[in-house]
């Protein structure tokens, strides 16, 4: 191309100089304009290599675009705030340890709100950034930040439920509010921190006027996507097997150590039997209650314990399902393309980023599916129905507590004895049929 240009400047030059005997200035000033031409069209080639995987849509497609990302948007901006006024504003739900999943809720709404509608309009309009240079370091330190965060308060959630199963005892004493709220902190400066080295010069994000990338810096790719996800994956999983495996020992103790129906009703004609004959089978019977009582305390925390492992596992599934494609993808990203710009296709990188965007959206919905109180909450304030929603849930847990309390096996097993077998639950109940049998 620069050769066409400078034989036609040349062919310019001789039929001037026989022609018209133009000023030699004017040539030169010619010449100038031309090469300043030819060093712009070089440049627009340079930065197009970064830019070359901007697409244009046409209105279709922006208009399919468009209705995605905003439904996805304030999808997510509704189920995270609904979540925020739940707990902030429910008596009951105002527990230290709904203040991660409080934590967990701002971190995404932050990424709904901050976020989403810049990557939205890039992505509407082909994937060119016209925010500006400035805005873009700031928006990619939002982007880190809160999606570091909200991944890491999901690692701190999940280390909190197997404090909680594995040592009930122990474990409320140490869970306060003042506990929490530094956890919570730590969480969000670990987190701020991993976007202070762009912006102090160790590595400089892709930024001009038609991208704004993060920086592809190999070593600080590695330590970014090590903190903000490998890790806290890593501990995330940890966890989840270590609840699996305390559920299955709980599951194999747990065998209610059968009593058979043909022990039922021997031990409760055996009981009274022996009631009616020497008072010291009174303590058999009173034994047999405690063992009651002792199995439904172990049923309580089984369930507990199965519950939590349930929970856990589809969000540790969800985070995985989310996030692995993006952060595999950025790892690689720097090994494959350089660290200039990115060579991944744009609808590749968009719909894994996207992907990792949806992990905000369902975290609300994943809590209040094994939550009761939550979805208690989430229907009474949809439904407007703002009055004595605290009352509600301690009626509903109370009837729950209740409802497991009771054993439905026993008491079908109990219920085919004759009924001197049911006072003998306790020592007035087995004194009570023997005076009835005397009777």
């Amino acid at each position: 191309m620069r050769s066409s240009l400078t034989k036609e400047l040349m062919k310019g030059l001789a039929r001037t100089g026989m022609t018209t005997g133009m000023d030699l200035s004017r040539l030169f000033r010619a010449q100038q304009a031309i090469t300043s031409a030819f060093n712009n069209l070089n440049t627009t080639e340079k930065e197009s290599s970064c830019g070359e995987k901007i697409h244009s849509h046409g209105n279709v497609g922006k208009i399919l675009i468009g209705g995605v990302l905003t439904v996805l948007t304030f999808l997510t901006i509704g189920g995270n705030l609904l979540l925020v006024v739940s707990v902030c504003f429910v008596k009951k739900l105002k527990q230290p340890s709904n203040y991660l999943i409080v934590s967990l809720a701002v971190a995404d709404l932050s990424i709904a709100v901050a976020v989403m509608p810049f990557v939205s309009v890039t992505d509407l309009i082909g994937g060119q950034w016209i925010f500006g240079q400035v805005f873009c370091n700031v928006f990619i330190a939002m982007d880190v930040m809160c999606c570091t965060a909200s991944i890491m308060t999901l690692c701190v959630i999940s280390v909190d439920r197997y404090l909680g199963i594995t040592k009930p005892l122990t474990y409320p004493v140490r869970q306060s509010g003042r506990c929490m709220a530094k956890i919570i902190l730590s969480v969000w400066l670990l987190s701020a921190s991993i976007t202070l080295p762009p912006l102090f010069g160790w590595a400089q994000n892709v930024n001009d006027n038609r991208v704004c990338l993060i920086s592809q810096d190999v070593g600080y790719t590695i330590y970014s996507t090590a903190v903000a996800f490998y890790i806290p994956m890593s501990v995330m999983l940890m966890m989840y097997y270590r609840i699996y495996r305390a559920a299955k020992t709980s599951a194999a103790k747990h065998t209610i150590q059968g009593f058979p129906e043909a022990e039922y009703e021997s031990r409760g004609v055996d009981c009274v039997a022996a009631a009616l004959k020497l008072q010291k089978e009174v303590e058999h019977c009173a034994g047999f209650s405690r063992l009651l009582r002792t199995d439904r305390k172990n049923n309580s925390i089984f369930k507990r314990e199965q519950k939590a492992a349930a929970t856990l596992g589809i969000v540790v599934g969800a985070f995985s399902v989310c996030w692995l494609p993006f952060f595999l993808l950025s790892t690689a990203r720097p090994f494959i393309c350089g660290v200039e710009c990115s060579c991944v296709p744009l609808w590749v990188e968009r719909f894994l980023l996207w992907l990792g965007y949806a992990n905000s959206l369902i975290n609300p919905f994943i809590y209040a599916f094994f939550n009761r109180d939550l979805r208690t909450t989430y229907r009474n304030i949809l439904l407007c129905r703002y009055r004595n929603i605290s009352r509600k849930l301690s009626a509903a847990s109370m009837h729950e507590a209740l409802r497991l309390s009771e054993r439905p096996d026993l008491v079908i097993q109990l219920e085919r004895m004759s009924t001197f077998s049911f006072p003998c639950v306790s020592d007035d109940g087995c004194q009570t049929s023997a005076e009835k049998n005397n009777g």
